[in-house]
């Protein structure tokens, strides 16, 4: 490694960056390996931890000279690692889509993007062309036998979980209609009924929205039976990414969002470029209740929430008469207009999101919004032992600089009791992706474990795989991989 990470933690986060080592993360995976062997580049790679890294982000992002108009638009590409008492293999593939495979033949895009992606030939050539490309690049997930590459808007695609070789579109044994839409984001009970259960949502987007909210077994020879499934239906437009669960409720953010379908029918804009913040609107709080819970059966509840717009949240829990939410807002819903280049983009021109808790009264429907952190942050999460549950500590994403946005160089742990804040930072020319807390086996301290991160070093213009201590955020190794992988989204880990 030519310059080294500032691999130590801290009280604070330093460092600036240049635009072109972000933006040389952007360009197309070249290759797809298997079970290739990788060697720690500094440090020693934990011999506890054993089982599988997976990471799903878009591999894809430029056909015969034409770019993606969003990095969201890009084709997913499987990322796994895979530890064993020490030793480390890396296996990567594209998700083979029917589209991936038509645009691949061709060697151009056949689907317009709903980032506002096109196809060649202008405006006349997509028009009218309303085909949801199902790009599989947001998530990846393991139920029963099959990896699962998600993509919130259609079915996910089943993978094999040590080849990576793609089945095909998985209905998850008849659950799913034919293009129904399924959650890229799940989240996993860890054992709230006596049993792990993965609880996921699809949406029916229109006037009015509707939710059908899922639950599944994950262990045993039932992983991936259905045995929790409602729907409820609520007035006005949807637009969800995420939620949160408790033992008794599944927790929806409703964003005040506007849908303008015209410049997407008439070929000017993708569809998600047709959202917008509903002037005069109010974000709603909609608290559907489990199936397996006290409220059983009852109608869901809903009441206002604070302004701004949501992608992710971070954890959630019930204290007495009070759900507690800790969410990242940004102050409008970020999007990048037609005639912007995302690898060019104005980091100041956009929202940055900050991480907010929301105290949610059962009884009176009153929302008390403290902010937990003023800082620029994303991809939140907890030890997956606390999903449901307050938890003390929480690992994430962050910007380097103190106020305002940036891209993500630091990996932050918040003690969510006291605010304490510790951080390990990549900048100037390293970015961050993603981290994954990873527990310790046969360990009850919350913050026993490691932190599993995709770094993009500047330097040398590749990734890193970088592996932190949980406590303390020390540099226990770093891996570098023989690939170069854009900037991705989510991931998990997969215990042996």
């Amino acid at each position: 490694m030519e310059e080294p990470f500032l691999n130590h933690s801290s009280k604070r986060a330093s460092g600036q960056f240049d635009r072109e080592d972000w933006a040389s993360a952007y360009g197309n995976v070249e290759a797809e390996l298997t079970n290739i062997s990788l060697k720690a580049s500094r440090g020693k790679i934990p011999t506890e931890m054993n089982g599988f890294f997976y990471k799903n982000g878009p591999g894809r992002l430029e056909r015969n000279g034409h770019w993606v108009h969003h990095p969201f638009d890009g084709d997913g590409m499987i990322s796994a690692v895979q530890f064993s008492n020490g030793e480390v293999n890396l296996t990567n593939r594209f998700v083979r889509t029917k589209a991936w495979q038509e645009e691949e033949v061709l060697g151009k895009f056949l689907y317009r993007g709903v980032f506002g992606t096109q196809k060649e030939g202008g405006i006349m050539k997509n028009a009218f062309d309303v085909r949801l490309k199902n790009i599989a690049n947001t998530n990846v997930v393991k139920l029963g036998n099959d990896l699962l590459a998600l993509w919130e808007a259609a079915e996910p695609h089943a993978l094999d979980p040590i080849t990576l070789e793609t089945k095909g579109i998985s209905n998850l044994e008849g659950t799913l209609k034919k293009g129904e839409a399924f959650s890229a984001h799940p989240r996993f009970d860890p054992g709230h009924y006596g049993q792990k259960r993965m609880v996921s949502f699809g949406v029916k987007t229109g006037p009015k929205s509707t939710i059908r909210l899922m639950e599944f077994e994950v262990d045993g020879t039932n992983s991936g039976k259905l045995i929790s499934d409602r729907q409820d239906t609520f007035n006005g437009f949807a637009f969800l990414h995420d939620f949160a669960i408790t033992p008794n409720w599944a927790i929806f953010l409703q964003n005040a969002i506007a849908f303008n379908p015209i410049p997407f029918l008439l070929g000017q804009k993708g569809a998600g470029q047709c959202l917008s913040s509903q002037k005069n609107g109010r974000a709603k709080f909609w608290l559907i209740p489990r199936n397996s819970g006290t409220f059983a059966g009852e109608s869901p509840r809903e009441l206002d929430a604070p302004d701004g717009f949501v992608f992710h949240h971070l954890n959630a829990w019930e204290e007495g008469e009070e759900i507690i939410i800790d969410s990242i807002y940004y102050r409008d819903f970020p999007s990048i207009e037609p005639e912007e280049n995302f690898r060019e983009i104005n980091f100041d021109s956009i929202p940055e999101g900050i991480l907010k808790r929301c105290q949610i009264n059962s009884k009176n429907n009153k929302v008390k919004t403290t902010q937990l952190s003023p800082q620029c942050c994303e991809f939140a999460m907890v030890n997956p032992r606390f999903v449901g549950l307050k938890g003390s500590y929480s690992w994430m994403a962050s910007a380097a600089k103190k106020c305002g946005n940036g891209p993500l160089q630091s990996i932050k742990k918040i003690d969510l009791k006291s605010n304490e804040e510790l951080f390990w930072s990549c900048a100037p020319r390293g970015f961050v992706s993603e981290p994954l807390m990873v527990p310790k086996p046969n360990s009850n301290l919350e913050d026993d474990g490691w932190v599993l991160v995709l770094v993009w070093n500047g330097c040398r213009r590749g990734t890193d795989l970088v592996i932190l201590n949980a406590s303390n955020l020390h540099e226990e190794a770093v891996i570098e991989l023989p690939l170069s992988i854009p900037h991705g989204l989510h991931g998990t880990w997969v215990a042996e």
